[in-house]
């Protein structure tokens, strides 16, 4: 990052005369970076007024351009500088301290510019992600007037007294205001003057009288509210109780607790099959934590955090904060702050809670750590797991990766070494993995039976465990009811135009809507370019399945989950409850019911259509089709009966799908890294990706093609290293809410490489106002 002075405004007034400054004396000067629009760090002259007052990681106020507009800004540090005096002069001083105390420790700054530099985004913006917006806005908190006595006061006390002696007059102070004072100095904290009334059962009297008399003080503290009560997790006392761990289990967690008890940084990778019992490894671990007076964090994918999740920390430990995207401000603001008081045992969280300002971090877990949710959308563009692995090593303390499936990244760390895998091959208590069964859909399609979306088969598994009252699972990863609107007579498809994508159609409201940029139009009844009625509406989406399953079982209760069902705050909670209590016979939704779900009368799943991400313009479709199907097929069989899985599909031979049907990670990796490698895709280069956007197709592909010709010239300069660049071509969704986007794909062998491409072609890029590019580096979204 660029380290700048802030020359560009009229001079200011200094608190050092102009004639007196002398050329040669160092300068003591604060370091200044905004939240969003100006890279770099800028110098400001501290007031002495402030001094003592100003620590890195508070916010200050400072004049900011020719305006001299107030600005909040982050103080991150302090530089001395010899400076001439007449850009002394021009030199702008810090108006005032926002916080008082620091939002972010040392160890987090130092994260923070690491964010910074890795992922190319400036230390402002990364520090606004760090801190939640009820923290920075400061809610669930008022300004309160409180009453102290300071260190002097005991002296005051003896003067007043030697006064009272020498002129022998009535005592200056009574008893009751002496034991006002001995209250009021016996508190741990300041206290308001109703408070401190109750506290020496006294009237305001005695206190005033001894504000007056200078013994007690007053000042202005921010103080929390009442607090509202949050959703409490279910109460369930299994939650609470210890399992006897198999060999397996206990191996890990040895090997963790060793790293944890010799305060070293090491990152585990714990693989182990669904069901296999990795949380019990994790609160054991956790267990050796808390006892050594330290604290964890632990990550799961939000999709994750439900009741049943969280009640399993709760249940063994008495000090839990849930961080999740639910919460009000006012409710994570109070979370944050009892962390930051080191009175809380255990985070858990989803991504960002990676920032918790846990106080005496020992251990930092990710659960279902190949969850794309892991990866950061908007800038910062960071992965949690490369973040987690910086901040547990800043800290000294172990990283544990959890999966059933492992991301491909993470398993090649531990086979050359970086990571250290730990492996659990068998489930809890000897329970066999699901039966698996695949279903080709295209012998349906050829016996022309092709109505609807559950083959015989599937219908037939479905009835039985009914039959046995038993639970069903069904997933499909589409929403909405019909996929496509098509015109048979001239072959139009109803698209977005904002996007240029097919709208789908939501038969609840009866709309055709687009799934990126929410534009919606009535469902139509003719062909918007021809007037043809004979409209047809294809594919399936989980609302049609719904109607589908309702209409074969009449008499079983269904229960529809996904982005529509679920919008209001707490139904994702309810809907879980109600298929735990057992009233919801079959679950049917997209894949957010694939993963931490653990119901034991849950005996058969149904993965609908296993294809619909496998074919995506995308280098990471068999993985992500591997990891959703043996997901949501670890969902059954977790009680005492047995589980089965049916997997339709239009590609049986597909090696992602038949891996995924003998539960065989091994089997997957050893078919899909070799092709990675030998195309020269990730673990085995460093990948980013340059997204260009603009209003005008055109100048936008003109602008990608000036900055690839820019990139190719450093590359070709620095001769050092391998590369591959591909592009700029247009985005596989090439028209996205009104812009049109081309991006390019860069391929290096190293993270020294990256760093300095990155700063010889961008430092200086200039680009039109109506175009705007991103740098994502270690994309996960390739559309």
């Amino acid at each position: 990052m660029s380290q700048l002075s802030f020359f560009d405004a009229e001079p200011m007034e200094s608190d050092t005369p102009f004639q007196a400054w002398k050329n040669d004396e160092p300068l003591l000067l604060a370091q200044i970076v905004f939240q969003t629009g100006l890279d770099g760090t800028f110098d400001y002259l501290l007031p002495e007024s402030l001094e003592g007052q100003l620590h890195p990681g508070m916010r200050v106020m400072v004049p900011l351009g020719r305006g001299n507009r107030p600005t909040l800004g982050y103080f991150v540090g302090e530089t001395v500088k010899t400076v001439d005096a007449k850009l002394r002069a021009k030199l702008k001083t810090i108006q005032s301290v926002v916080d008082t105390e620091r939002l972010l420790s040392a160890k987090m700054l130092d994260l923070a510019r690491w964010i910074a530099e890795y992922y190319f985004c400036p230390l402002g913006t990364v520090l606004e992600a760090m801190l939640p917006a009820g923290v920075r806005g400061q809610a669930a908190t008022r300004l309160t007037s409180v009453l102290y006595v300071d260190d002097e006061f005991q002296k005051k006390i003896e003067h007043l007294q030697k006064l009272q002696r020498d002129k022998k007059n009535e005592p200056l102070l009574t008893k009751k205001q002496i034991y006002v004072l001995e209250t009021l100095h016996k508190s741990a904290e300041p206290l308001s003057t109703s408070e401190l009334c109750r506290a020496a059962k006294c009237s305001q009297v005695p206190i005033q009288a001894l504000k007056r008399l200078g013994l007690i003080r007053v000042k202005t503290i921010r103080r929390e509210t009442a607090p509202k009560p949050l959703d409490a997790a279910p109460a369930n006392p299994a939650d609470s109780l210890a399992h006897t761990l198999n060999p397996e289990q206990q191996r890990a967690l040895d090997v963790i607790v060793d790293s944890v008890r010799k305060m070293e940084h090491k990152t585990f990778l714990l693989h182990g099959v669904t069901g296999s019992g990795k949380t019990e490894v994790y609160i054991r671990a956790i267990e050796q934590v808390v006892r050594y007076d330290k604290q964890a964090i632990v990550l799961v994918p939000e999709i994750s955090l439900t009741p049943q999740t969280v009640g399993r920390f709760k249940g063994r430990f008495p000090n839990v904060a849930v961080l999740h995207s639910h919460l009000t401000d006012a409710e994570r603001s109070r979370q944050w702050n009892k962390i930051a008081r080191g009175e809380i045992q255990v985070v858990v969280g989803a991504r960002s809670a990676i920032f918790a300002p846990v106080p005496r971090l020992g251990l930092v877990i990710i659960d279902e750590e190949h969850e794309n949710s892991f990866k950061q959308d908007t800038a910062p563009r960071y992965h949690t797991r490369d973040v987690a692995g910086k901040r547990a090593a800043l800290e000294s303390v172990p990283l544990v990766l959890g999966s059933a499936t492992p991301s491909l990244e993470s398993w090649h760390a531990a086979k050359t070494g970086r990571f250290s895998l730990l492996s659990m091959f068998h489930r809890v208590k000897g329970r066999a993995l699901p039966s698996v069964k695949i279903v080709d859909l295209r012998e349906a399609v050829r016996a022309g039976n092709t109505k609807g979306a559950i083959h015989r088969q599937l219908h037939a598994a479905i009835h039985d465990s009914l039959q046995r009252s038993e639970q069903v699972i069904l997933l499909l990863n589409r929403r909405g009811f019909s996929t496509q609107i098509l015109c048979p007579a001239c072959g139009n498809a109803v698209r977005c135009p904002e996007c240029d994508v097919a709208l789908t159609h939501h038969r609840t409201e009866e709309i055709a809507l687009c799934h990126y940029c929410d534009y919606q139009i009535p469902a139509p009844t003719k062909c918007p370019k021809c007037d043809c009625f004979g409209i047809r509406y294809a594919g399936f989406g989980t609302q049609k399945l719904e109607l589908e399953i309702k209409s074969r079982f009449p008499d079983a209760s269904v229960l529809r989950m996904d982005t529509d069902t679920m919008q209001g705050h707490g139904s994702h909670e309810r809907a879980l409850a109600r298929f735990r209590s057992g009233e919801i016979q079959i679950l049917l939704g997209t894949q957010m019911i694939a993963k931490g779900l653990d119901f034991p009368n849950v005996t058969l799943v149904g993965v609908i259509n296993a294809d619909t991400a496998l074919h995506l313009p995308d280098f990471r479709a068999p993985e992500r089709t591997f990891h959703l199907i043996t997901q949501v097929a670890g969902r059954t069989g977790r009680g005492e009966k047995e589980g089965r899985v049916i997997v339709q599909t239009f590609n049986p031979d597909h090696p992602a799908i038949l891996a995924a049907s003998r539960h065989d990670y091994l089997q997957f990796v050893d078919k899909e890294l070799p092709v990675r490698e030998v195309l020269g895709y990730p673990p085995y280069t460093k990948m980013l990706r340059f997204v260009f956007r603009g209003p005008d197709e055109n100048a936008t592909k003109h602008i990608a093609e000036m900055f690839a010709d820019k990139l190719r010239g450093v590359l070709q300069e620095l001769k050092s290293g391998k590369f591959r660049l591909l592009g700029p071509a247009p985005a596989p969704l090439a028209k996205l809410r009104s812009f049109y986007r081309f991006h390019l794909h860069l391929h290096l062998d190293s993270d020294d490489l990256m760093q300095r491409v990155l700063f010889q072609t961008i430092n200086g890029l200039k680009t039109p106002d109506a175009i705007q590019w991103i740098v994502d580096i270690d994309p996960l979204d390739m559309l």
